[in-house]
């Protein structure tokens, strides 16, 4: 079998670089990853369809140029919208039972399978400029709302006309039944494409429903008919290897995609109830997520202190809030910006949610006894300068991270507390003595999420007194201030809101709050003397939101109003 050719080599002997480029590219991608391909066009080196020809050359795949090819309809016929933009396809063509189809990259090629058999055509890839496929399907389809809720229904009838009770034996043919791959696919499309990042399939006893959430808020979909709910469910047990025949045990898996073009994970859980089992997978969508502390929407003083926080020789750093408050993103987004050649880091998680480039990453299993504390202590012996434990759950894991930052380490960690400054009782609750956290800890961050105004329909209004009585404010302090909401609009799904950003309040402890500690004061002493030392509360944070524009009165005052 002959060796696979460096891209490189065949865009130089293609006349499209030279040697130079390609060795600042090999450096660029030591430092900081990355495809060749993708590198060489952010540095201006080449353009989109030289790729796509290499590309196709190192694949030995043909190559078409969409400028100057036009799609048979009967081509587009076959493969619907949503199969289209979550395998990042374009059909092009149909010969009898030969359907060609341009894709931008070769990766790809594994999901030509899946698209065989829904389409029931052997399929041909070319490869295609990513951006003139793109425009090709906003070209070539028209799907709003309404064609949506259509093509639903549509998959819904092919579905039925195999319908009827299910025994065991039935229910794995129906899970690989193509309507039923289809339909799947289709519900995945729908809730990647608008960023959601969960999705609910919830039995009952005379209703089956659809939902994803979007940034914290749950939506419905349009939902299949109930006794289609155990082909749907089985589906989604079979891609995560789950047992299919197990309804009476919860159960948890994963699920590897690729949609639109990216890579994409889904987390799944399943809970049996008294109508079937509820299927919950979480999708994990790195593009989505942005781990960088420039993207968090945090403000500027706050990123300061997580930088110096991430410069630390030694101690512990806790980001504290209840589940779902992003906690988890942020301690990713420090990591990576603590992630360098001279900096060996190691996470123990459960489970991991993403996988970070050169950072070692280990899964915690409780039930083979591969517990926090127990990696935690053989991690001691990786020899590592960062260490990310995911939460701090006990006295054993806590006493354990914090031999590790007396012993020179920096350790990241969360914790369930509403604010900073009850982080502190919390580790004595469970046990840890107060000479010892004032010798390790070195601050804490407590964060909500709140939802960002859709900036394509933000409007302005002048607060009336009930807003001002709600969120306890004197007319002196917002005079001449203009408070924003959404109208709601298309791109936002009309909510009036499109993404998030963190509210935060962070404790950095000093001698005054280390003596406090010491002496066993209150939470509310300690609250005092960080705000006395400069530490804005989650209110506050939540309030300059609201001055600067970017978020409402009801998401401050559902996230932050009691603490």
């Amino acid at each position: 079998m002959a060796a696979r050719r460096l891209l490189g080599q065949i865009l130089k002997d293609q006349g499209a670089i030279h040697e130079g480029m390609v060795q600042e590219a090999l450096e660029i991608q030591r430092d900081r990853g990355g495809r060749i391909g993708e590198i060489l066009l952010q540095q201006g080196h080449i353009e989109r369809g030289a790729l796509a020809r290499a590309l196709a050359t190192q694949a030995g795949l043909g190559f078409c140029d969409l400028a100057k090819e036009t799609p048979q309809q009967e081509a587009i016929g076959k493969v619907d919208l949503a199969t289209a933009r979550a395998f990042a396809i374009l059909p092009l063509r149909l010969q009898g039972k030969q359907l060609t189809v341009a894709l931008a990259d070769p990766v790809n090629l594994s999901m030509l399978n899946d698209l065989a058999f829904t389409t029931g055509c052997e399929i041909t890839g070319v490869i295609a400029d990513e951006a003139l496929i793109g425009q090709g399907l906003d070209k070539y389809y028209r799907e709003d709302a309404t064609a949506a809720k259509a093509r639903m229904q549509q998959l819904v009838q092919e579905l039925q006309q195999q319908g009827g009770k299910l025994d065991l034996e039935d229910k794995a043919a129906m899970a690989a039944a193509a309507p039923v791959v289809k339909l799947l696919n289709y519900i995945l499309y729908q809730a990647i494409r608008d960023k959601a990042s969960d999705i609910h399939l919830e039995p009952f006893e005379g209703d089956f429903k659809i939902r994803y959430r979007v940034d914290g808020s749950l939506f419905e979909l349009e939902a299949p008919p109930p006794h289609l709910a155990e082909a749907l469910i089985a589906r989604v047990k079979v891609m995560s290897d789950l047992d299919i025949a197990e309804t009476r045990l919860p159960q948890d898996g994963r699920i590897e995609l690729t949609v639109g073009g990216r890579s994409v994970d889904l987390r799944v859980s399943t809970l049996p109830t008294m109508f079937g089992e509820s299927t919950v997978m979480r999708i994990l969508d790195r593009s989505v997520v942005a781990l960088d502390l420039d993207n968090l929407g945090l403000a500027a003083a706050a990123k300061e202190q997580l930088r110096r926080f991430i410069d630390l020789p030694h101690g512990i750093v806790l980001v504290t809030g209840p589940t779902g408050s992003g906690k988890t993103t942020t301690l990713y987004a420090m990591l990576n910006e603590a992630n360098r050649e001279d900096v060996k880091i190691i996470t123990v998680e459960d489970p991991v949610e993403y996988d970070l480039e050169g950072i070692i990453q280990v899964p915690v299993n409780d039930e083979i006894e591969v517990t926090y504390a127990r990696v935690l202590r053989t991690i001691l012996r990786q020899d590592p300068d960062v260490i990310l434990v995911g939460e701090i759950r006990d006295r054993e894991t806590a006493q354990t991270a914090i031999e590790a930052s007396l012993t020179g380490h920096l350790v990241f960690s969360t914790l369930h507390t509403n604010d900073a400054p009850t982080a502190v009782t919390r580790l004595c609750d469970i046990g840890i003595e107060p000479f010892l956290l004032t010798a390790t800890l070195q601050g804490v961050l407590a964060q909500r999420l709140v939802r960002r105004v859709c900036a394509e329909c933000k409007a302005f209004y002048e607060p009336a007194e009930d807003v001002l009585r709600r969120l306890q404010l004197p007319a002196a302090q917002v005079a001449g201030r203009k408070f924003a909401y959404g109208k709601g609009c298309q791109t936002c799904n009309f909510t009036g809101y499109k993404g998030r950003m963190a509210i935060t309040e962070i404790m950095v402890l000093d001698d005054r709050l280390r003596e406090l500690i010491l002496a066993n004061a209150s939470i509310g002493a300690l609250a005092a003397a960080a705000r006395e030392q400069g530490m804005a509360s989650l209110r506050d944070s939540g309030l300059r939101a609201i001055f600067d524009g970017v978020t409402t009165v009801e998401e401050v005052l559902r996230e932050a109003a009691n603490v």
